[in-house]
């Protein structure tokens, strides 16, 4: 892929999952907080308003604001930054490259909400059937997710046809 057309995917892949995670954020701050938890397709998709003020399910919330803008801010600020450079300049497959720039995406969103809101990253959907459910997530969290699966996926079916 020539490096125009692969900066410009880098910046398309980025702006579509940031402003994704960014506009179900400002509706959910608009219009699920402090109302009713709500429920569609016999309680699979809750919509409920949280705030979370740590990582993954809420690790390191409860951390000295030194460790957390170190662990939780400046270390995947940058491993983010070197992806995207990854990303534009080094990896040459397209699909990697998607994959690869949605869990960047994903993570830079909740990254600039901890930045600029004091730590706490708005999360607003659950899913699940029955008891087995997943934690309260965002767009961000779903477009990581999605991008390591991708991933997983690709490198079994690369390592499954591979001759030995």
């Amino acid at each position: 892929m020539k490096r125009k057309k692969q900066i410009i995917l880098v910046i398309v892949v980025l702006a579509i999952n940031y402003s994704l995670d960014r506009i179900t954020k400002m509706l959910a701050e608009n219009y699920l907080q402090g109302r009713e938890t709500l429920s569609y397709f016999y309680n699979t998709i809750v919509l409920e308003y949280a705030e979370n003020r740590g990582a993954f399910l809420s690790v390191g919330s409860n951390w000295p604001d030194a460790l957390k803008y170190v662990v939780l801010l400046i270390i995947p600020i940058l491993a983010c930054l070197y992806g995207l450079y990854y990303c534009a300049y080094k990896q040459k497959d397209k699909k990697l490259i998607i994959a690869m720039v949605c869990i960047i995406g994903g993570g830079l969103g909740n990254l600039i909400d901890r930045l600029f809101n004091d730590f706490r990253v708005v999360d607003f959907i659950n899913f699940g059937i029955g008891t087995m459910r997943t934690g309260i997530l965002n767009v961000a969290d779903m477009s990581v997710t999605f991008g390591v699966i991708f991933l997983l996926f690709d490198q079994f079916r690369i390592n499954s046809i591979k001759p030995e």
